[in-house]
């Protein structure tokens, strides 16, 4: 092997800048979901995949169905050989900012995998990253770049996703399921009838406006 993640010929060859590659290096890959919902936390991963388990179809979370996500999410599981998740409580998002709160996060997914595995080094998606004990190097669009980074988004978006639908379960008015808490015009809607959870993210506009009493839109941008 040349580069890291070489049992991936299909992904564009990689080498990091930020640290000095060698051949059985467990780089972990970290990804982070959730920055854009109203409500819940920022979900994130850490996942060191297997050199001799490759799995075979790893993509950015976003461009996946929801059937092949829990699919590849199970194999994530089963054949990588490390991953943990992190995640940043509404509390925190609202204290620190959505920027920050996804970075500790990030930290605390790391700091998860390195009690059950070494980890030599990280790579994260995006243009910035934060402190990891360990080296680091961020990647822009990572997500579908980087197979190990590609994997902790799987394994976040599974993870938020369940927990919407747990939500929901407790709260169906708010029709968590479908829109997974991003801002919707359902969700406002049901912000406008029901007002805010506990769960919601008091510092985010809509939410902000609610309470202050001020008219929410009837939509505003949603992603996944």
């Amino acid at each position: 092997m040349t580069h890291p993640f070489a049992e991936y010929p299909h992904i564009e060859p990689f080498m990091p800048s930020a640290f000095v590659w060698r051949r059985g290096m467990r780089v972990a890959g970290v990804d982070e979901v959730g920055r854009g919902p109203l409500v819940g936390a920022v979900v994130t991963a850490a996942v060191v995949l297997d050199p001799e388990r490759p799995i075979d179809g790893l993509a950015d979370s976003k461009t996946l169905s929801e059937t092949r996500r829990n699919t590849l999410a199970e194999l994530i599981r089963e054949h990588a050989l490390g991953w943990a998740l992190g995640r940043a409580e509404p509390e925190e998002i609202d204290r620190l900012n959505i920027y920050h709160a996804a970075h500790l996060a990030m930290v605390r997914a790391v700091d998860a995998l390195v009690h059950s595995l070494p980890v030599d080094a990280v790579l994260v998606d995006g243009n910035r990253g934060p402190r990891f004990c360990c080296p680091s190097e961020p990647v822009v669009k990572g997500d579908s770049r980087i197979p190990a980074i590609s994997a902790a988004s799987i394994l976040a978006k599974v993870a938020r996703d369940a927990e919407m639908v747990a939500l929901h379960q407790r709260y169906p008015a708010y029709g968590f399921d479908r829109h997974k808490g991003y801002s919707t015009r359902d969700h406002l809607q049901a912000l406008k009838q029901h007002g805010p959870l506990a769960e919601h993210r008091r510092s985010f506009s809509p939410v902000a406006m609610l309470l202050d009493g001020a008219i929410l839109p009837s939509s505003t941008g949603v992603s996944s």
